[in-house]
């Protein structure tokens, strides 16, 4: 089954641009003409020959040493050719701005200052060529002739599947594995372990899930979590996902036992059920460790562990364990037929029959590489082409060896590009979840993505690969998160297979000992951290000259931060000239060098979550650059007034930047800008509101600061909130309430920017100055509105009613001065608040009166409330509080306490501090909760 190879997918765009005819005129004006002409002619020799190395690349070492040479020199010369252009680019800015400034030359080696990158590339063309022509006259010895490419042209279709999961022959395991589940067996300790044990690709993470969410199991436990192990056994890191899966909050920890204590409350006496999914450790000590808060359940909890490995599970006493075994030959038909065909069997398609069932033959029963390759067929109904799968030669290889075959038969298939964008993945360790925005960032940035025309972007063609992919299941959605993506552990495995010495991920302590040769030779790179890192370390680096992409990672605990030493950029920067991906966010970056703008190459610079204040001038000098991510960074207080050079910037990111309070006036100079995650409306550069209408909502954030300045409705319903697709809105006014403020025309405003309620997933509301909220807050048709936060908003008499929410998990009301009571207007009309889990009211100076109707079902789910600086709340009566857990009251008077914990039967940590009116009596009526702490608790 031919396909294109990498290296045929970079010639084939180096091509494309050598022949372009603007690229034509620029070489006969710089005088190297006759050198790319003869470059040309020795790629199109090549070419030739790469539909018949395809086919021998993996049985044939040395083809797949020569395609691997030929990718090297392809990369190359695209490195050659984009200096070309990135020369012509700064000669237009020069000429625009008179000359090249004094800082600028500063970067540039004064060897090279009186000659021009042309002419520098004279020789380095040379020698490519000579290269290249050498590789060429290989073709004899490797015995590669000139085939034909047979293949369709028609281009990849996403199938439209059936979204459920298809799960088949696994009814006798799940209903043994319920027995034990749901069971009472003997037991020396209150919980016991469920194992799913086998293969990768067996689907024991599908057992697992079926299991999961099965109604007798959610009934039958009382908490229930489900955390992804994988290869690392962070204790701290589990034990964080598991206390956040039972009581919905992200709380830090100082260390490992405050961790586990705060877990161990949470778990006494209760029931629970934990999923371990794909645990490789085989550590006694650490599973013991883990395990530890676990004690304090209730009888009858159990951990279901899936797992390939099972030292840990014998050392545990599990002796006899049942593995997961492969599909029946009638399973694994049915299985291959649903996702190649949309049925049961072949009955339909004869002619397919006795093809289907030899590839079912080979897969040896595995699901993965059954659903793997049904999938890679489910676009191919020609009898010629499921014979050319089973005739493949891949399927020759000895398991020992490689991948399984029938999943290296699926990336064989694959067009250059999706190949170069499935080796992508080897950056990202196992189980990483990746957002499908910033991905598709970085295939841009890299230049993996090529519009096949001028009316599809560059956004929409990585969409469509995504889909791809995911259709043939060499990508799966994240659990609970449609946006989001993960990837098999043994896809993983066979990307990092592929990726050879083009991609590598290495742990930082690992650099020291890769080979030099290695070094050099790598395009792609990331690197995990530990918290602090030594200079030394990174020192090898440097021999990376023709890196491309230089990626950090989260240590071991992705919830910390790494230390990134300044003097290592400084030093490390200049090194690598070629990057086009630089990524060093949360690295407690405060200063970046203005070496950073010797980096011309660079397409993706990510520097969020720093501590940065500004950056240097020498960012203007990018003309490359199309990303731009600074979110996070809180000290940032202003960007640098020479962007105006970046035409080509198409996504700054700049969301959660409190100190940012003015853009500057290169904003609107930006044609190219697409996504811009904050607007300041007005201001020194009169950037209008209606600016929204012209960004696309590919990001999903936006914060519209200074609605204050908005001065007429209709500039707000402009900007067109309606026809974006953003997840998280921001809309902010000042925080100065003064004779300036119209009320009436703040709700206009704020009427006109009714986002799309098919997407909205948080909202955030600041300093809003108008009476009374418009109907669309709190309209029930925000059905995937997750969080709302209503912030500052002082002439604000009541609350929209945000209780008709069906999907509101999270609300948080602060500063609100002038809201009274809140009652039916709150929780609007049925069932209120069905799905909120967590309350938090601070700082409502006259709120006298919390109080829900009588006989009316509200906050069912309620697990978190916090009442904070509320002194004239009195009457509280709402309904039952039935699944709270956590209470903390501060600063209000003892009648908000006494009525709360009247309602509230399952409390399990309750934190007062500054209570009013504090007396024995209403201590006594708390001796009910076993663990309260009290922090200046008498008033």
């Amino acid at each position: 089954m031919a396909a294109e190879t990498i290296a045929a997918g970079i010639l084939k765009d180096v091509l494309k641009t050598l022949a372009s005819e603007a690229f034509s005129r620029y070489d006969r004006s710089k005088g190297i003409h006759s050198e790319l002409k003869k470059l040309e002619t020795t790629l199109i020799k090549i070419q030739s020959l790469l539909n018949h190395a395809s086919q021998k690349e993996t049985t044939d070492e040395a083809v797949k040493q020569w395609l691997n040479d030929l990718q090297h020199l392809a990369y190359d010369v695209a490195d050659v050719l984009d200096d070309l252009a990135t020369e012509d680019m700064g000669r237009e800015f020069d000429q625009q701005s008179g000359a090249m400034t004094s800082k600028v030359r500063k970067l540039i080696p004064t060897c090279c200052i009186n000659l021009s990158l042309s002419e520098r590339m004279h020789p380095k063309l040379d020698y490519i060529t000579a290269k290249f022509e050498d590789l060429e006259k290989e073709k004899d010895r490797l015995r590669l002739i000139n085939l034909p490419d047979e293949r369709s042209n028609r281009i990849y279709q996403t199938s439209l599947l059936d979204k459920s999961i298809i799960v088949v022959g696994r009814e006798k395991e799940k209903k043994e594995l319920l027995v034990k589940l749901l069971g009472d067996e003997p037991c020396d300790k209150n919980f016991s372990i469920v194992p799913i044990v086998g293969m990768g690709g067996l689907g024991k993470t599908t057992l697992a899930r079926l299991l999961y969410d099965d109604e007798k199991v959610k009934k039958h436990f009382e908490v229930m979590a489900w955390v992804c192990v994988s290869d690392q056994f962070d204790i701290s890191n589990i034990s964080k996902v598991i206390l956040q899966s039972v009581n919905g909050e992200n709380k830090e920890f100082a260390d490992l036992n405050l961790l586990q204590v705060a877990l161990r409350k949470q778990l006494r006496d209760k029931r629970f059920l934990m999923v371990l999914d794909d645990v490789w450790s085989d550590s006694y000590d650490d599973w013991q460790t883990l395990v530890s808060p676990f004690h304090a359940c209730a009888p009858g909890s159990k951990i279901i562990m899936t797992t390939r490995k099972v030292q840990l599970l014998t050392k545990l006493g599990y002796d006899h364990l049942n593995h997961v075994q492969t599909l029946s030959h009638d399973d694994a038909v049915t299985l291959f037929a649903q996702h190649a065909l949309g049925a049961n069997n072949f009955d339909s398609h004869p002619v397919l029959k006795q093809y289907g069932e030899g590839i079912v033959e080979k897969c040896d029963g595995l699901p993965l590489a059954l659903s793997v390759l049904g999938r890679l067929l489910r676009t191919k109904t020609e009898e010629e082409e499921w014979k050319e799968l089973l005739n493949s030669e891949i399927w020759r290889l000895r398991k020992g060896d490689e991948i399984v075959p029938a999943l290296r038969l699926s990336y064989n298939d694959l067009s250059a590009c999706l190949k170069q964008l499935f080796a992508y993945f080897s950056l990202f360790p196992k189980n990483y979840v990746f957002n499908k925005e910033l991905l598709i960032l970085l295939w841009m940035a890299e230049g993996f993505l090529n519009p096949s025309s001028s009316t599809k972007s560059m956004e929409r063609l990585g969409l469509e690969y995504l889909e791809e992919l995911l259709s043939r299941s060499l990508l799966q959605h994240a659990p609970n998160d449609k946006s989001s993506f993960v990837m098999h552990d043994l896809l993983n495995d066979l990307a990092t297979s592929v990726a050879g010495e083009f991609f590598s991920r290495l742990d930082i302590e690992m650099v020291p000992d890769v080979r030099k040769e290695a070094l050099e030779k790598y395009r792609h790179m990331s690197f995990v951290c530990d918290e602090y890192i030594a200079y030394p370390k990174f020192d090898p680096f440097k021999t990376a000259k023709k890196l491309r992409t230089f990626l950090s990672l989260q240590g071991k605990d992705s919830f910390e931060k790494f230390y990134l030493s300044s003097k290592i950029l400084v030093d490390l920067l200049p090194e690598l000239p070629m990057l086009r991906v630089l990524s060093l966010g949360n690295s407690c970056i405060s200063e970046v060098p203005e070496t950073i703008g010797s980096l011309k190459h660079l397409r993706y610079l990510n520097l969020s979550e720093n501590p940065i204040t500004h950056l240097p001038e020498s960012v203007g000098n990018l003309y490359n650059l199309q990303t731009l991510l600074l979110s996070g960074c809180s000290d940032l207080i202003e960007l640098p007034n020479n962007f105006s050079k970046l035409k080509n910037l198409r996504h700054l990111g700049i969301y959660g930047t409190p100190l940012l309070n003015k853009l500057p006036l290169w904003i609107g100079q930006l044609k190219s800008l697409q996504t811009l995650t904050k607007i300041i409306v007005g201001g020194d550069n009169d950037l209008p509101i209606t600016k929204i209408k012209d960004l696309t909502d590919f990001d999903g954030w936006i914060h519209i600061k200074g609605l204050d300045k908005v001065e007429m409705a209709m500039h707000a319903q402009e900007a067109n909130l309606l026809q974006k697709r953003f997840k998280l809105i921001k809309l902010e006014w000042s925080d100065v309430f003064d004779v300036s403020r119209k009320e009436s025309l703040e709700k206009e405003v704020l009427c006109g920017l009714k986002p799309n309620s098919a997407s909205l997933t948080s909202l955030i509301i600041v300093s809003y100055g108008g009476i009374e909220f418009p109907n669309w807050v709190g309209d029930p048709s925000f059905l995937q509105l997750t969080e709302v936060n209503i912030f500052g908003c002082k002439n604000c008499t009541s609350l929209p009613p945000l209780g008709q929410l069906p999907s509101l998990k999270k609300l948080f009301i602060k500063d609100t001065d002038e809201v009274k009571a809140m009652g039916s207007e709150l929780a609007g009309t049925g069932l209120s608040f069905p799905s909120l889990e967590v309350l938090h009211l601070e700082n409502m100076k006259r709120l006298e009166e919390w109080s829900t109707d009588i006989g009316m079902v509200s906050f069912p789910c309620l697990k978190e409330l916090v009442v904070r600086s509320c002194p004239n709340l009195v009457q509280v009566s709402p309904e039952a509080l039935p699944s709270l857990n956590i209470l903390y009251i501060d600063k209000c008077d003892s009648g908000v306490l006494r009525s709360l914990v009247q309602v509230a039967s399952r409390v399990l940590q309750l934190e007062i501090e500054s209570i009013s009116g504090l007396d024995d009596v209403v201590w006594r009526g708390m001796s009910k909760f076993g663990e309260i702490r009290r922090e200046r608790g008498r008033g």
